[in-house]
């Protein structure tokens, strides 16, 4: 199954008209992934119901109506799913059989699409890089000696050599758009709670949304529009109405303004880049828009406040993994003090120990008010520039990350220059906005990103933009040499 030259309409067409069936797709999917992914490293389970889920599909008829009946889907890690080991990429929770589904692959599951398996990523989410897996590291698709970015790495890299044509993936701070930049496919994060985060293993709380990865920007709506929706198992999913994230597809640029951060493209942006995005801009442009020049003045405070923030969230959410319930537990302990040590000192890699450290302190009684309240106020700052902006703003544009994929190895050692690679990602989650991340051209041979940011809940005019920068350019043609 060639996913380079496929895409959900023309699959589910297929499968309608009976010159397809869903096991014989799923079958070509799995034959695919054990073809290619050796090389790449993005699978850590396949999903042996796989090809039973896909002949009920083909039993129960193809729904007209549902275009991700039959369509195999990769599900990143740390999201749960019923009798399919979900390990966080983390050996402390190496052997963790959940006993149900997250709601996402619920969802997935009743509008038909095929689980085929789980994918890499950074231990419990927490990395730029799926250098921090407990397991494997994965491969970028372009070049196999460079990072797929993370901690979604798993998912861009299985979509972006053609495994699959969709994969959910997870975004704290940027791991569904970064990685999705690194390998030069689209990356999606909706608005703080128009997706249930019910059954995804927590990182951040008020920060983690699960999104979608892709080839094209249509295929993202698709998906979306599934998995998007309020849940009563989530207190924090919004219950707003949730509109066809394809409605706005096709529809003419003119008269959307579009304002370009002047901070997006300061220090640190490599200017090859800065190059890219400014291209964009121009043919952002001459389909209608108009792009102006603004300011995020508090943006260079992001980074700061959200490693405060996530870690204190994470030294939260991590506690339950003490050896005593469930997940990993020392053997030969002596007393009970010695289980909580040995476990979180055995089980957890250094990254997650180093932000449940960061997070402690940072809670800790004669530090809360310097930090945590710190950034906690900072992060309202931040969400006032964006609210400011988009008073008079459609959409804000920029690149998704400064650089290119960096080499695996090259910043595994200096966690400050990993975190800053975050810096363009990060105000998003920060302020709760949608956010997409395009390809917009390469540098070198890699490809770029180009982020798209949105008001709270106005998904389809991301997609609306990002689908009408698609049709002008050819780079979903361009396909990774080493995909094959």
């Amino acid at each position: 199954m060639d996913y380079f030259k496929l895409d959900i309409d023309q699959l589910h067409q297929a499968l309608v008209n009976g010159e397809l069936t869903a096991a014989d797709l799923t079958a070509q999917t799995l034959e695919g992934i054990r073809a290619i992914d050796p090389q790449i490293d993005a699978f850590l389970t396949l999903n042996p119901n796989a090809q039973a889920q896909a002949k009920a599909v083909d039993a129960a008829g193809v729904d007209r109506a549902k275009p991700l009946a039959g369509i195999p889907v990769a599900i990143k890690d740390n999201i749960v799913t019923k009798d399919l080991t979900t390990t966080a990429a983390s050996k402390m929770l190496e052997n963790f059989v959940p006993i149900y589904d997250a709601t996402v692959v619920e969802k997935l599951a009743q509008a038909g699409a095929i689980n085929v398996g789980k994918v890499n990523m950074d231990e419990f989410a927490m990395g730029s890089s799926t250098e921090n897996s407990a397991f494997k590291v994965t491969k970028n698709a372009w070049d196999h000696t460079r990072v797929p970015g993370g901690s979604s790495g798993g998912s861009a890299a299985a979509v972006a050599t053609g495994q699959v044509l969709v994969a959910l993936g997870t975004d704290t701070g940027g791991s569904i758009r970064q990685p999705a930049a690194f390998n030069g496919i689209v990356g999606f994060k909706p608005t703080y709670g128009r997706v249930s985060r019910w059954g995804l293993i927590a990182f951040g709380s008020s920060l983690d949304a699960i999104g979608t990865l892709s080839r094209s920007v249509k295929d993202s709506a698709y998906v979306m529009n599934v998995i998007a929706g309020h849940d009563e198992k989530d207190a924090t999913t919004a219950d707003t109405p949730v509109p066809d994230f394809t409605a706005k597809i096709g529809q003419s640029l003119q008269g959307m303004k579009i304002a370009l951060p002047k901070e997006y493209l300061g220090d640190g942006v490599d200017p090859q880049v800065a190059d890219q995005i400014k291209a964009a801009a121009e043919q952002f442009k001459a389909l209608g828009a108009t792009v102006a020049t603004v300011s995020l003045p508090h943006t260079k405070y992001a980074v700061p406040a959200y490693y405060i923030i996530a870690s204190s969230e994470a030294s939260s959410n991590l506690q339950r993994f003490d050896g005593i319930r469930y997940g990993f537990r020392a053997k030969d302990v002596k007393n009970l003090s010695d289980v909580y040590v040995r476990s979180r000192s055995e089980g957890f890699g250094p990254e997650v120990k180093r932000r449940i450290m960061l997070g402690t302190f940072s809670l800790s009684a004669g530090f809360y008010d310097a930090y945590f309240k710190k950034a906690a106020q900072v992060r309202t700052l931040i969400t006032d520039d964006f609210n400011q902006i988009f008073a008079d703003y459609d959409l804000i544009m920029g690149p998704t990350t400064p650089t290119v994929a960096f080499k695996i190895g090259e910043k595994v050692t200096d966690p400050l220059t990993m975190y800053m690679n975050d810096i363009l990602t990060i105000p998003v989650n920060l302020a709760g906005l949608p956010a997409a991340s395009i390809p917009a051209g390469f540098v070198d041979g890699m490809p770029v990103g180009l982020q798209l940011i949105g008001k709270h809940f106005d998904e389809a005019t991301i997609y609306q933009a990002a689908d009408a920068f698609e049709a002008q350019n050819d780079y979903l043609d361009q396909i990774p040499g080493g995909a094959h």
